[in-house]
C-alpha cells in the first residue's frame, strides 16, 4: 500500500521539523497513540491502540529515523506486532519547503501488512490508511497554530 499527500503548515520549517522530531507533539496527534519513547535521536518506540474495520489492535513498535538530509527532509521505517490481529511494516520520506512564513510538508509512505488486518481487504485498509493520515497531519497543523498562539 502507499500513500501519499501534502499539508500547508503555518510556522517555519525549523519549527516544523523540531515539532516533528518532539515525541510530545507526535504522541499527541498520532491517533490511538498511547506511548511514544525516544530512545536516541535516530529511535523512538511505540504502543498504539486502532481499530480497523471489526479489527481493533494493540500495536507495539519500533521506529528508526535518517534525518541525514535534516531540516529539508528525512525519512523513517518501522514495523509494529499486534499480536493475534497481524503485524506492520513501513516507511515515509518526508520533504519540508520553506514558502514565505508557511512550510509545505509532502510525504511518500509505504507500507505492508500481514495476519487478520491483511484479511480485511486492500480498500478497507487503504481507507483507513488515508483517515489516520489526515487524522495526523490535521491534529499536527492544529498543534502547530496552538503553539504559535500561545
Amino acid at each position: 500500500m502507499e500513500l501519499s499527500d501534502e499539508i500547508v503548515i503555518n510556522a517555519p520549517k525549523a519549527r516544523v521539523y523540531a515539532a516533528l522530531n518532539d515525541p510530545e507533539v507526535l504522541q499527541k496527534c498520532i491517533p490511538g497513540c498511547e506511548e511514544l519513547i525516544k530512545h536516541s535521536d535516530e529511535a523512538l518506540e511505540a504502543k498504539v491502540v486502532l481499530k480497523v474495520g471489526p479489527v481493533k489492535a494493540k500495536f507495539s513498535g519500533d521506529v528508526q529515523l535518517d534525518t541525514s538530509g535534516a531540516p529539508d527532509s528525512f525519512s523513517l521505517t518501522g514495523k509494529g506486532n499486534g499480536g493475534a490481529a497481524g503485524h506492520a511494516k513501513g516507511g515515509a520520506d518526508v520533504t519540508l519547503t520553506e514558502v514565505g512564513d508557511t512550510t509545505v510538508l509532502r510525504y511518500e509512505a509505504k507500507a505492508d501488512i500481514g495476519g487478520k488486518l491483511a484479511q480485511l481487504g486492500s480498500r478497507l485498509i487503504q481507507s483507513t490508511a488515508k483517515k489516520l493520515a489526515a487524522k495526523f497531519f490535521k491534529s499536527f497543523a492544529e498543534e502547530m497554530d496552538a503553539d504559535r498562539v500561545a
